[in-house]
């Protein structure tokens, strides 16, 4: 007997019309975003398949997500620590997955670069058993040489050791930012990245694009999106990106496990919802 899946109709209700492109001016916390903090799909989407924090998400099992990088992790720029990007992650998926136990545990360390993360990578990430992997890297590579030419080896290297155990990795890439975009790797590190995600088949959250995305149509300006050192991050932007990234993460679940269908029970029956409007399913699938 097949075991009925664990998430609410309210719950698939909000991931639905979050991925169906419905404006988000608020996250978790109720706390207003600048903008709609929106990009398009093409930008946004994590298309590779994260198989195993989908399974958990799907059967109501708590997940665990390790949240690994450097200061823009940590949430140096942020007023306190309740507004670091992994902080506002779990506000936003725990909103959009009541009933089920999301945590996100924050492991940046500011100024560290791949060697120094990959000597820490057994305790801060494998002793926490995660079913997912947000591994921010790239920035201080990029800040500090422009021959790139052991970094790829050495990010492969860290997402092979994690995918030795079987968990689920996305790489999010560089800021959008003046100490970065001045810098003459960047955009050879944009390239290493997403090359290393697709070859080797795990996720990739372009975090570059969806801030110049937002730079360009005026939805977060620079002076917004970035503090005065021109290179940390922000409350207004480390909550857009959370909020992009929840919605990124909830819609790859949902694909993954066509959760996406008519549900079983009648949605009018269930006080909240009544008379919802819901996409297709085919809506929800990578394009």
């Amino acid at each position: 007997m097949t075991a009925t899946p664990a998430l609410t109709w309210p719950a698939l209700a909000f991931a639905i019309a979050s991925a169906s492109g419905v404006p988000a001016i608020a996250d978790a916390t109720g706390v207003a975003l600048p903008g709609t903090c929106e990009a398009p799909r093409a930008l946004s989407a994590i298309e590779a398949p994260l198989y195993r924090t989908s399974s958990r998400i799907v059967s109501g099992k708590p997940v665990t997500i390790v949240a690994m990088g450097s200061s823009s992790t940590l949430g140096t720029g942020a007023s306190s620590p309740a507004s670091n990007y992994p902080s506002r992650l779990e506000q936003e998926l725990r909103e959009r997955f009541p009933g089920i136990d999301v945590r996100v545990v924050n492991h940046g360390v500011g100024g560290q670069d791949v060697p120094e993360e990959l000597t820490r990578l057994g305790r801060d990430v494998m002793a926490e058993h995660p079913d997912l992997v947000i591994w921010q890297v790239g920035t201080n590579a990029v800040l500090r040489r422009d021959d790139l030419s052991a970094d790829e080896q050495l990010i492969g290297r860290g997402v092979a050791s994690m995918q030795e155990k079987g968990i689920d990795i996305v790489l999010m890439d560089l800021q959008y930012a003046p100490r970065v975009l001045s810098r003459p790797a960047a955009g050879e590190m944009e390239r290493l990245i997403a090359d290393l995600a697709r070859r080797t088949q795990v996720g990739l959250f372009r975090r570059f694009e969806i801030m110049k995305e937002w730079d360009h149509t005026q939805q977060l300006a620079p002076a917004t999106a970035i503090g005065p050192d021109g290179l940390h991050m922000t409350d207004a932007s480390y909550g857009c990106l959370a909020n992009r990234l929840a919605e990124a993460l909830a819609t790859n679940w949902l694909s993954q496990n066509k959760l996406a269908k008519s549900p079983q029970r009648n949605p009018d029956a269930v006080a909240g919802v009544a008379h919802a409007t819901l996409p297709a399913p085919d809506l929800l699938l990578p394009r």
